[in-house]
């Protein structure tokens, strides 16, 4: 039995065999996209301790400091990534030490990277994403369906990617689209009607198999996704396939839904999260003072 150290790959290379065993235990908390980023940051961070010829449970926290540093000034890391990278270490120390392993640890009082609480992504506005719907409408059916689902229901490239045609079904009225979503959670997503006409079109007669399948007849995956969103895109708008989602969020503020309502579409755990997106948020006309005042003077 491998205890999932496969994930680790190439950090046995720079790691002796007790500390893969802990970083496998720590990492078969999670699963898929997320075990895969903890895995590189773990990964990262073991090299950089090898490289210095101090084992991982030997570093205090004036080495963590200066590992933080380096990300940021040696990789030129963005804020975010230097903060979930530390993020990963500190977990994995937090649960070295109730597992026994240390008496404390040495990432606890490390300096946390600020991160700007709103997005620095601009992303796609609202004629953008219509341009690009639009270039994907009149591409093929399955590159029309990948572009609506990642645009127009905020779907993870993941999630389109391992949806299947009896996915689809009819829910009190609504057509829907069953997915796994991020951490294993369900999700049932509702389909507008020109969401459903797409996907239906991509589905064509097939009752069962994958709805999203490149030229091949094969499932599309995240490298022939993102290939495809590159090209539609084009030279003027490089952007990835989280973009779309991205763009969906924004999109969706900017029409005013209301944030609690955009934090479900988007399957956010913390609102915090949506806010980030909201690119009005600073906007004076949308302020709670006016809404207040008028509904007190109402009453006066």
């Amino acid at each position: 039995m491998s205890f999932g150290l496969d994930v680790l790959g190439p950090m046995q290379s720079v790691c002796c065999e007790t500390e893969i065993t802990r970083a496998a235990g720590y990492l078969a908390r999670y699963s898929g996209r997320t075990r895969d980023a903890y895995a590189l940051d773990l990964k990262t961070y073991f090299a950089w301790c090898a490289a210095r010829g101090t084992e991982v449970f030997e570093m205090t926290r004036p080495h963590v400091e200066v590992y933080v540093r380096w990300m940021e000034e040696q990789r030129h890391y963005a804020p975010a990534t230097t903060a979930r990278r530390l993020s990963t270490v500190a977990g994995y120390y937090r649960f070295a030490v109730i597992d026994g392993y240390l008496d404390r640890s040495p990432a606890e009082y490390v300096r946390r990277p600020h991160v700007p609480e709103e997005s620095q992504f601009l992303g796609l506005d609202r004629m953008q994403l219509g341009a690009l719907v639009a270039a994907a409408r009149a591409s093929t059916p399955d590159e029309a369906a990948l572009i609506t689902m990642l645009g127009l229901l905020g779907l993870r490239i993941g999630e389109a990617c391992s949806a299947d045609v009896e996915d689809m079904g009819t829910e009190r009225g609504h057509r829907t689209l069953h997915i796994i979503g991020k951490g294993n959670k369900p999700a049932l997503i509702p389909l507008p009607v020109p969401v459903a006409r797409t996907l239906d079109l991509a589905a064509a007669d097939r009752a069962t198999g994958p709805l999203l399948r490149t030229r091949t007849g094969r499932r599309m995956d995240r490298n022939a996704a993102s290939r495809i969103v590159h090209r539609l895109a084009g030279i003027q708008h490089r952007v990835g396939c989280h973009a779309l989602r991205h763009a969906f969020i924004t999109a969706a503020l900017d029409a005013g839904v209301p944030l609690r309502d955009v934090q479900i579409a988007a399957r956010h755990a913390d609102p915090r999260t949506t806010t980030r997106y909201d690119r009005a948020r600073g906007n004076l006309d949308r302020h709670a003072n006016y809404v207040v005042a008028a509904f007190i003077a109402g009453a006066a």
